[in-house]
């Protein structure tokens, strides 16, 4: 007996040789959807003669459900995607629905073949997920079950996606600090080619405005890292000594800040006071005093797209576009009034 494992052939292959796309392949073998005889039996015959064989996972389940679905993440680390995907699975639990996890390491064609797989699996919906909100190739406009994006969303427009409402929550911090009457302040974040950096920043000085101040100087854009918290923060200072708060576009980058500040002589908070974002424990407690922070409310954001897949499971008709989900404010000694 040859010690060679056997070739397994995939839905990709039976789609190829029948020259169909791989969700009309599907659809085909599955029994799904509205396709002509003719494409079915082509296909049919592609998988026979190929040898296909449909996992046997899916046999046998009562009217071929399989009450699975896929989460794909590209967030390797977990900081994003694990909050995600245990809001998804408190919404999916009520329904008896497990969770297939598959990490794409952000390789596109390990995503497209981790989506073959779930596929293969027959689960009933999948949900792409990520560790940034910026627009993404969407993994596919005809594939046989419904999709849902969280914590990133499709550039399709047929899409539907559920993201955190940066500008809100730079709003957010923005007007908690006014509240305490601090009104020089600062803002040191990451790289502006990301969207979340920008719109952090857009939703401070909007707010500020509305308030009838401004920003002192121009937003810092840097990277998502302590050591840039520590450079920014010294530079606002050079630049502004009298600045009275920062608000910073991660709680790393406000560990970093709340560093220097201590190195410099300033008081947290009695000088300067310090906001984060992310609500990121392990950051936030180890800060010192800990960090008052912007929480994106991850486990809010997988309910509610786990709540929209299980719907258009359901047979309701697909949602499309971007939901913004409000962020929150989460109170510690990093702001507090004496």
């Amino acid at each position: 007996m040859s010690s060679e494992q056997a070739h397994v052939v995939t839905i990709r292959e039976v789609a190829a040789a029948a020259g169909v796309s791989i969700g009309t392949a599907s659809k085909a073998l599955n029994g799904r959807g509205k396709l002509r005889e003719e494409t079915r039996a082509r296909v049919s015959a592609a998988a026979e003669r190929l040898g296909f064989r449909p996992n046997p996972l899916a046999q046998g389940l009562l009217q071929g459900r399989t009450y699975t679905v896929g989460l794909v993440t590209g967030d390797s680390f977990g900081r994003f995607s694990i909050p995600v995907m245990l809001g998804a699975e408190d919404a999916l639990g009520a329904g008896q629905i497990s969770v297939f996890m598959c990490d794409t390491r952000d390789d596109p064609i390990r995503e497209q073949h981790y989506v073959e797989r779930l596929l293969a699996r027959r689960v009933e919906g999948i949900i792409v997920t990520g560790r940034r909100t910026e627009p993404r190739p969407s993994i596919g406009a005809d594939l046989p079950v419904p999709v849902v994006y969280a914590m990133t969303q499709s550039a399709s427009d047929d899409d539907f996606s559920v993201i955190p409402d940066d500008r809100g929550g730079g709003a957010l911090a923005a007007r908690h600090l006014l509240a305490t009457g601090r009104t020089r302040i600062g803002h040191v974040t990451g790289p502006e080619r990301f969207e979340a950096a920008r719109r952090r920043a857009e939703g401070l000085t909007d707010a500020l405005a509305e308030a009838g101040t401004g920003l002192a100087g121009d937003p810092l854009f840097g990277e998502w890292t302590e050591e840039w918290g520590r450079q920014g923060a010294d530079i606002l200072l050079r630049a502004h000594p009298d600045v009275e708060a920062v608000f910073c576009g991660s709680d790393q980058i406000a560990r970093g800040v709340s560093e220097t500040l201590r190195e410099r002589g300033r008081r947290i908070p009695d000088d300067v006071a310090v906001v984060g974002f992310d609500n990121w424990e392990p950051m936030v407690e180890g800060c010192r005093p800990p960090l008052t922070t912007v929480d994106m409310n991850l486990g809010e954001i997988g309910r509610i797209a786990a709540e929209h897949l299980l719907e258009a499971i359901g047979g309701a008709p697909r949602a499309r576009g971007v939901l913004t989900v409000p962020c929150s404010l989460v109170l510690r000694e990093s702001t507090r009034v004496s």
